[in-house]
């Protein structure tokens, strides 16, 4: 197994799922809610989130070639939303990269069963997870080893989400939200570092500083 890869893969999707901003967000809207009711939810959501993104995963090129986006293209688009995730997280800025925006808390607040709104999306497959499981998969080529372990690295996101929802509220307590913060900026800055190599490969790749400095020569 590609070990790097995998790795590359499983602090990507940490990021942009954001368990530490789930596990918040998610103890606030089923407080009020049995343990029966939150195991189910907390399931369904995971599944029906997982399905999402594996939409993505395999049927991520077959869009690119489709709207005409190459794949540099994608890599410095996804490294600039990425970039702009991480630093919300390394602010502790709120933003609906990884999570809901105040409107869609409010909206769920009324709602019994959160499972699909906003559980499976936006708050585990939202815009930044599924952007990087397009990143990271379409770079990986379709089907391939590395394809199977990036796939792999997302799954092992979505259990340790539905493991964390499972214990939510007795976590909250015992972290706090300083505790949950301080996870949430170590994990940014290391997001911020993956966008901008993202950034640097899909510029390498497209040739545009060649042309630039072809251009200037002449």
């Amino acid at each position: 197994m590609p070990i790097d890869t995998f790795l590359l893969a499983l602090t990507t999707f940490f990021a942009t799922i954001g368990p530490a901003d789930l596990l918040v967000v998610y103890a606030a809207l089923t407080q009020k809610n049995t343990p029966a009711e939150r195991r189910a939810m907390a399931l369904r959501g995971t599944i029906i989130a997982g399905v999402i993104l594996a939409f993505f995963a395999v049927f991520g090129e077959v869009l690119l070639k489709l709207f005409g986006i190459t794949l540099p293209a994608l890599r410095i688009a996804g490294g600039i939303l990425l970039l702009l995730i991480s630093i919300d997280m390394v602010f502790a800025r709120h933003s609906g990269g990884t999570g809901t925006t105040p409107e869609e808390e409010t909206e769920a607040q009324g709602r019994q069963d959160i499972s699909v709104f906003p559980l499976a999306t936006p708050l585990l497959a939202g815009p930044g997870a599924i952007s990087a499981v397009i990143l990271l998969t379409t770079g990986a080529g379709g089907f391939s080893l590395e394809w199977f372990v990036v796939v792999l690295a997302l799954l092992a996101i979505l259990a340790l989400c539905y493991a964390a929802m499972r214990v939510a509220i007795p976590i909250q307590r015992l972290l706090g939200i300083t505790g949950l913060a301080v996870v949430s900026r170590v994990v940014g800055v290391l997001l911020a570092a993956l966008s901008v190599q993202f950034l640097i490969d899909g510029i390498k790749a497209s040739g545009l500083v060649g042309a630039l400095l072809d251009a200037a020569t002449r």
